[in-house]
């Protein structure tokens, strides 16, 4: 397959998420064409692809959902950039390019049985909820799951009630926490009110058999990373996505460089190992 040359796709489903992202479902018509196992559906959890709007632009965005061998794709978009924002009256039946995957995903066979901690800022759930249910599809192949998820506010959490749910159904362990109150719920039953690295304090696990998955925004990156460092989790047992980076998809334009590494092609998914002493890898 040419991943320099976008394939059509069609929005088949539209679900408003929070007042400014949406979750999408497009239908790939390239599977007739070629090998399932060699098309745009056909991902690791942490890669991305590039989504084109004919006449405006084109934009990387993370896989969200599962590998479909009918094409199907779930990305979920935040509408704030000039493809990104046109997105928001999008409407189902709507043909858009794709084009990818692309880069490195998370290490799957390296999370067999291990135990897994993510942690997930605001948007950063999207990539980290592929790999959560990549997860939870290979029962045995993996050990406890715990998921830390915060967000602004209670309103701005991403798949609340599909996370609310695996928590009740014991599949995972899930904490949550809000910067601030909503107006909406001013009191959440299930938030700490507090920034996402202090769902650490109090947090036990055996850093030996544990493998902690970061994405998020970059500020909040150092604290928790000092704060795994702590609990005495290794960098090589610490990996962190870098999807905000991402731009042409094909390591050529530059925008990506993270000290000899371009994050397109040799990310977006790094170990703390491999980006420890490089300056600004994490900003």
């Amino acid at each position: 397959m040419n991943r320099s040359i976008p394939v059509q796709a069609h929005i088949t489903a539209v679900q408003p998420m929070t007042d400014d992202t949406t979750l999408y479902t497009l239908r790939c018509s390239d599977t007739g064409e070629i090998s399932s196992s060699d098309t745009v559906a056909s991902f690791l959890p942490g890669q991305f692809l590039e989504l084109s709007l004919p006449g405006v632009g084109e934009v990387p965005i993370s896989y969200c959902g599962r590998p479909s061998p009918d094409g199907a794709i779930e990305l979920c978009i935040r509408h704030v950039g000039r493809v990104t924002l046109p997105l928001q009256h999008a409407e189902c039946g709507e043909a858009l390019g794709v084009r990818g995957p692309f880069g490195h995903g998370f290490p799957l066979d390296d999370y067999q049985g291990q135990d897994l901690l993510l942690i997930a800022g605001g948007l950063g759930m999207a990539p980290l909820r592929s790999l959560l249910l990549a997860l939870l599809n290979q029962p045995d192949k993996r050990g406890k799951i715990t998921l830390l998820y915060g967000a602004r506010q209670r309103g701005k959490l991403l798949f609340l009630e599909e996370l609310l749910a695996l928590q009740e159904q014991r599949r995972i362990v899930l904490q949550l926490a809000v910067d601030r109150l909503d107006e909406t719920m001013p009191h959440p039953q299930e938030c700490r009110i507090a920034l996402l690295p202090a769902l650490l304090d109090g947090l036990t696990f055996d850093p030996l058999r544990t493998y902690a998955v970061l994405c998020g925004p970059p500020i909040v990156y150092p604290q928790l990373l000092s704060g795994l460092k702590r609990l005495g989790m290794a960098d090589e047992r610490i990996h962190v996505s870098l999807e905000r980076r991402m731009k042409c998809g094909l390591g050529r334009c530059g925008h990506c460089a993270v000290g000899t590494y371009l994050c397109c092609v040799d990310g977006p998914v790094f170990s703390y190992r491999q980006l420890s002493g490089i300056e600004g890898a994490l900003e």
